[in-house]
C-alpha cells in the first residue's frame, strides 16, 4: 500500500505493474566518478524528442534527487560523427545558469555497448508540469487569472531570451506545456532541452509525438530552423494557459480551426494580439523573446520595491543565510528610517523598519532571488561566454572508475568575500578563515593555519592550484589576505567584513 500511495502522489514516476516487491531505490548504475547513482524508478519524460529514458537518481554529494537521462544512438558510426558537436553543446548547457531553466549538472558518454549512449544529469522537478496544473484547474471549474498568466509568460520569455542570446543561440526545440514545470512557490522552469546535436540521430526522434500543434510549421520545410520555432511553441503554450486547453486538445490532433476558435474565445484583446503575433506562420513576422517582454499585455513599470529587492539580492551578502554567522551585518534598529518624503501639504513623512512586516519582506526577497519577478525592463541576464570545462566528458563504461578524476579547475567567479584571522592558543601562528560567495550563489569557506611570515600571493596561488578559486580572482583574494596580514594583532579575532567584488 505504501508503494501504491507513493506512485499516486508522484505522477511523474512510472511503475510497470502493481507488484512493488522490487526495491525502487536499488542502484542500477553509477557515474564514472561515483557521484550520481541511477535508481530503478523511471521518470516520465512526456514524449521528449531524443531522450530514450529517464530515471530518478541520487546526487551522493548534495544528498538530493536528480534525473538520469539517457540518449541512445542507433550505431557507433553516427555517434562518432557527432561526438565533438555533442561535447560542445553539452559543455555550454552545463554552464547555463538561469532561475527559469532546469539545471544541467553533468554528462558523460558510454561507448562500451553496441549502441553508444550520452548520459546527462538534470535537476529533478517534483511538483509536476504545467499541463498537469492546467488539467487540475479545469477539472475544478476554475479560471486561470490574467495576473498569473502574465507572471508565468514573463518567466518563460526570460528563459528563452537567455537561451537565444547564447553564441551560437540555443534553440529549445521542444517547448510544450509538458516540458514547462512549476514549483510550489510559483516559479516556472523550462526543461527537456533537446539539442539539435541529438535530435536526428536517435531512435525516438519525433516518433508518435503528442503536442504536434506546438511544432512550428517551418519544421516541415527544407530550410534551417531558427529561434523563431521556440516563439511559435511558446505562443501555443500561452494560448493553452489562457484557455486552460485548446479545444480538441486531447488524443486527436489539434486543428488550425480549433486554435483559431480558442484564440477568439479569449476576452482580453491585448492577450489575443500577443498570442497571435507568436503563432504567425511566417517565422520572419514573429517577434523575438526580448521584444515580446515589452508587449503591452506584459510590460509594467517596475515598482520601487521590486528594484530595491533586486539590489538586495544582487548584493547578496546583505541577506541573512547567505554568509556565515561571522559575516552577518549588525541587526537593524527598528526605529531606523527607511525612507522620508517631504509633502508640501503634510510636511515630512517617514517609514521605519518597524513598520515593515519582516515575514512578508523575507518572502518577497526569497521570490525575487528565485527568479519569480525578473527585471524585464533592463538588460536580462546573459549566458557566460563559452569557456572550456575543467574536465572533458568521461568516456567510460557506466560503472564506478577505480582511477580518481583529475583535479577540477574552478570556473566560477567570486562575487563576495570576507576574511578573518585569529591567534592560535598553542603558538604564534594564525588561523585564516576565508568566506567566498561564488557566482552560482554557493558559499565556500576555507580555513588553514598560517604564520605572519606567509606571503599572501603564494597563498592565493595555492588556492588556484588546488581548484578553490578562479585564476582571475587570484589578485583580489591575495589583496584581501595581505590587508589582514598587515593589520597584525591590532584587529585579530574581529568580525568579518564582507567585501563585494566588482564584476569584470
Amino acid at each position: 500500500m505504501m508503494a501504491e500511495t507513493e506512485a499516486e502522489n508522484r505522477p511523474d514516476l512510472k511503475t510497470d505493474s502493481g507488484d512493488e516487491s522490487d526495491d525502487l531505490s536499488e542502484v542500477l548504475e553509477e557515474s564514472p566518478c561515483g557521484r550520481w547513482q541511477k535508481r530503478r524508478e523511471e521518470v516520465e519524460q512526456r514524449d521528449v524528442p531524443g531522450i530514450d529514458s529517464a530515471f530518478l537518481a541520487m546526487d551522493t554529494e548534495e544528498g538530493m534527487e536528480v534525473v538520469w537521462n539517457e540518449v541512445q544512438f542507433s550505431e557507433k558510426k553516427n555517434f562518432k560523427a557527432q561526438q565533438e558537436k555533442i561535447r560542445q553543446v553539452f559543455d555550454n548547457l552545463i554552464q547555463l545558469d538561469h532561475p527559469n531553466i532546469v539545471k544541467f549538472h553533468k554528462y558523460w558518454t558510454d561507448t562500451v555497448g553496441e549502441k553508444p549512449r550520452v548520459i546527462f544529469i538534470t535537476e529533478y522537478m517534483s511538483s509536476g508540469s504545467l499541463k498537469q496544473f492546467l488539467k487540475k484547474t479545469k477539472k475544478n471549474n476554475k479560471t486561470f487569472p490574467l495576473k498569473a498568466w502574465k507572471r508565468w509568460c514573463t518567466q518563460i520569455l526570460s528563459a528563452l531570451s537567455y537561451l537565444h542570446s547564447c553564441d551560437p543561440p540555443i534553440i529549445h526545440g521542444n517547448l510544450t506545456c509538458d516540458t514547462i514545470f512549476i514549483q510550489h512557490n510559483g516559479l516556472v522552469k523550462i526543461g527537456s532541452v533537446a539539442p539539435d546535436a541529438i535530435h536526428h540521430h536517435v531512435k525516438t526522434y519525433r516518433e508518435d509525438l503528442k503536442n504536434m500543434h506546438c511544432i512550428a510549421p517551418e519544421y516541415e520545410g527544407p530550410g534551417q530552423v531558427t529561434t523563431a520555432v521556440d516563439i511559435y511553441s511558446f505562443g501555443m503554450c500561452a494560448l493553452e494557459m489562457a484557455a486552460l486547453e485548446i479545444q480538441g486538445n486531447g488524443e486527436a490532433n489539434v486543428t488550425p480551426e480549433a486554435i483559431k476558435c480558442t484564440l477568439e474565445s479569449l476576452e482580453d484583446s491585448l492577450q489575443r494580439d500577443f498570442i497571435r503575433r507568436c503563432i504567425e506562420r511566417d517565422p520572419q513576422k514573429r517577434p523575438g523573446s526580448r521584444e515580446l517582454l515589452f508587449h503591452a499585455v506584459l510590460f509594467e513599470v517596475h515598482s520601487l520595491k521590486l528594484l530595491a529587492g533586486n539590489c538586495f539580492v544582487k548584493n547578496s551578502y546583505i541577506l541573512p543565510g547567505n554568509m556565515a554567522e561571522e559575516a552577518y551585518l549588525p541587526k537593524t534598529d527598528p526605529s531606523k528610517v527607511i525612507a522620508e518624503i517631504n509633502f508640501k501639504e503634510h510636511g515630512f513623512m517617514q517609514w521605519k523598519f518597524s513598520q515593515v512586516g519582516s515575514i512578508e519582506l523575507e518572502k518577497f526577497l526569497e521570490d525575487v532571488r528565485n527568479g519569480i519577478y525578473p527585471l524585464t525592463a533592463f538588460a536580462l541576464p546573459r549566458p557566460p561566454p563559452s569557456r572550456p570545462r575543467a574536465i572533458t566528458p568521461e568516456l567510460a563504461e557506466s560503472v564506478k572508475s577505480e582511477t580518481p578524476e583529475p583535479m577540477d579547475v574552478e570556473t566560477r567567479m567570486v562575487t563576495n568575500m570576507a576574511c578573518q584571522m585569529r591567534k592560535t592558543d598553542e603558538n604564534c601562528n594564525l588561523n585564516l578563515t576565508l568566506l567566498l560567495r561564488m557566482d552560482d550563489k554557493m558559499n565556500r569557506q576555507l580555513q588553514c593555519e598560517i604564520s605572519q611570515e606567509d606571503n599572501a600571493s603564494t597563498l592565493a596561488e595555492e588556492l588556484v592550484h588546488y581548484g578553490f578559486i578562479n585564476e582571475l580572482d587570484k589578485d583580489k583574494v591575495a589583496t584581501l589576505i595581505e590587508q589582514h596580514l598587515r593589520q597584525g594583532s591590532t584587529h585579530m579575532n574581529g568580525p568579518m567584513s564582507p567585501i563585494t567584488v566588482p564584476s569584470g
